[in-house]
């Protein structure tokens, strides 16, 4: 924290931003990861202004990329934060202020026409940005599979303290492999990969700013908007509404031309897209848990597998014999397993989504 503070108090000296007595840095915020955030405030020549200092260890944080994946946004008119200065060897950045609102503060009932589209408008650009001369790593089939891998270590093992038979390893990975299949199918842009109301700034003229895409990948179309709208940390919109989103970002991506699939096969897309990124995230709240004794992330386990009973209701129709076995073994196993680990939770079992 010092080290960060001297660096910051220097940067903003070089930039002349301010010159005076030492500045100190508020604490913003921390995340799943190693990151730490810190506002710093100051009284310049230029009037008042604040910025943000992050202390991003290197040795576990890939900050060049944070940098390469902010400009190229930014040319593509994402609204992502400046990157001031940095010292890649320290792990030291300096960002513009995006402010203190987050997304998930004010997205209700009521606002929710407003901010999605805006948060659609914001994902076309991110869908539009140009990579050609550094490309994004691929969302590839090794990918895939490591995330939802998570599931049956860090959740079921782990966490649930099951004892998978045979039977029940084969089930799952022949959910994972047709899942993995689906994702690659579909038209692959770039993906933020942690597009929800956490990583979304309401700024000061009401629009929206995104921060925390370093781990930005080319993948799944559907990734991004399955992010915000079934987000583990957020209360569930009714399915109606939700399809009625998913069905209105198709038509903005077909008359875009970034897809010419129908609504239909966008949907199952998106539930299939759905069920692997809750797989995944059902393991890391696990994880996080024990691994990196991080125990809040498992409060939002039982919406996790709400989502993902939720998901594979919706695929069971045009889908393999596998998912209605996974879905019953969710069920029987899993339900009972995670009432008994999580005493205070009330899962209530999804009816399936609308068609």
């Amino acid at each position: 924290m010092n080290a960060l503070s001297t660096w910051v108090n220097h940067q903003l000296a070089e930039l002349d931003l301010y010159h005076g007595p030492a500045l100190t840095l508020d604490t913003v915020s921390g995340d799943a990861s190693f990151r730490r955030y810190f506002r710093c405030r100051f009284a310049g020549r230029r009037g008042p202004g604040s910025c943000i200092g992050v202390d991003a260890p290197p040795d576990k944080e890939n900050n060049p990329v944070f940098i390469r994946v902010d400009r190229v946004f930014a040319a593509a008119g994402v609204p992502v934060p400046a990157v001031l200065a940095a010292d890649l060897e320290q792990g030291f950045m300096l960002l513009s202020d995006l402010g203190d609102t987050l997304l998930k503060q004010v997205l209700n009932g009521h606002t929710a026409e407003h901010y999605i589209d805006q948060a659609f408008q914001v994902l076309q650009r991110i869908m539009a940005a140009d990579f050609s001369a550094d490309p994004l790593p691929p969302y590839d089939s090794a990918l895939l599979q490591r995330e939802m891998e998570l599931f049956r270590d860090w959740f079921c093992r782990r966490f649930l303290q099951l004892e998978l038979t045979e039977a029940e390893h084969t089930l799952l990975s022949e959910v994972f492999l047709f899942l993995e299949q689906r994702a690659l199918q579909q038209t692959q842009v770039p993906v933020h990969r942690d597009y929800h109301t956490r990583n979304l700034m309401v700024l000061a003229d009401d629009s929206l700013g995104v921060i925390d895409f370093q781990d930005a990948v080319l993948g799944p179309v559907t990734y991004d908007v399955l992010s915000l709208l079934r987000d583990e940390t957020f209360p569930a919109w009714d399915p109606l509404r939700v399809r009625g989103w998913v069905d209105g970002f198709a038509a903005r991506l077909r008359q875009g031309g970034i897809i010419a699939i129908d609504n239909e096969q966008f949907w199952r897309d998106f539930n299939a897209m759905g069920a692997q990124r809750h797989l995944k995230v059902a393991g890391i709240f696990a994880r996080l848990r024990y691994r990196d004794n991080k125990a809040g992330y498992l409060e939002h386990t039982p919406q996790s597998l709400r989502y993902i009973m939720m998901e594979i209701a919706a695929l069971k129709a045009h889908g393999p014999a596998c998912l209605g076995q996974f879905e019953v073994w969710l069920k029987q196993r899993i339900v009972p397993a995670l009432l008994a680990a999580l005493p205070a939770a009330r899962l209530t079992l999804v009816p399936e989504s609308p068609a």
